[in-house]
């Protein structure tokens, strides 16, 4: 099963903030010995979103979408979703009876009385607005859910929110997919080789190590190595070792000098 990312926001694309998502979910998925597929960013614009997740839904693979599903006027992935889906929004009830806990919650804290029809208090419930059939994802930190449709899961865009609610969602209804055998890369940096040279047996070593990839990761100016290549293996411990082995002996028969060996 693949796993995709899909980030929504104009901030990260104007640059006034940084992406911590990705790096986060792929540290997420490899400590269940799972890795991620693909990432797309996209702003906040309704027909962009909307097209993308019509692919999300349309793809077949497991994606999270992170962003947009608060209640401001620039937070349009609730109705995106349910357009991609073709199905109405209505509100959960358990998403209602979190937020108006959370309403009684911020009372309390602030002495004042707890009002439910007071206007900004009725606007908070269109966070609970999700297309129909969606199941929550509960959120820890302030009680303000989620929702999944099929297999994409939708949580906001601030990481102390989203990132605990990716993981609940990869142990309670991801769980049978967590991998025994954990993803690992070993390479090696080569010096004075060319990637068309080496390709041959690139190739070749994918071809008799079913699931394994070699990859190749030239650079021209590294500030400790200089140009190199580093040329490795990455998949399952149980047959990585195997196709590494294979990976060095073909490059001490090349007119190569190897530097560092890298494990991951």
């Amino acid at each position: 099963m693949n796993f995709g990312l899909l980030i929504v926001g104009d901030e990260i694309l104007s640059g006034k903030r940084a992406d911590k998502h990705m790096p986060k979910v792929i540290e997420l998925l490899a400590a269940r010995g799972l890795g991620l597929s693909w990432a797309r960013y996209v702003g906040d614009e309704p027909q962009r979103i909307s097209a993308d997740l019509r692919d999300a839904f349309g793809c077949g693979d497991i994606v999270f979408s992170c962003g947009g599903i608060g209640a401001t006027p620039d937070d349009h992935t609730r109705e995106c979703a349910a357009q991609a889906l073709g199905r109405p929004l209505a509100l959960h009830p358990v998403a209602r009876d979190f937020i108006l806990e959370r309403m009684r919650e911020v009372a309390r804290e602030q002495g004042v009385a707890y009002e439910p029809d007071r206007s900004d208090n009725v606007h908070r419930l269109n966070m609970g607005m999700f297309p129909q059939g969606a199941q929550i994802i509960p959120n820890p930190y302030n009680k303000i859910a989620g929702f999944s449709v099929d297999n994409v899961h939708f949580v906001p865009g601030f990481p102390v929110m989203a990132w605990p609610m990716i993981e609940w969602v990869l142990d309670q209804r991801l769980a049978h997919l967590h991998r025994a055998l954990r993803l690992l890369e070993k390479s090696v940096i080569v010096f004075g080789g060319l990637e068309a040279t080496l390709t041959p047996l690139m190739l070749d070593i994918e071809a008799r190590y079913p699931g394994i990839k070699v990859f190749s990761l030239p650079s021209v100016d590294h500030p400790q190595w200089g140009r190199h290549i580093e040329l490795g293996v990455k998949g399952d411990t149980a047959a990585i070792d195997a196709a590494y082995a294979e990976l060095l002996r073909g490059l001490q028969q090349a007119d190569v000098r190897l530097g560092p060996e890298l494990v991951r």
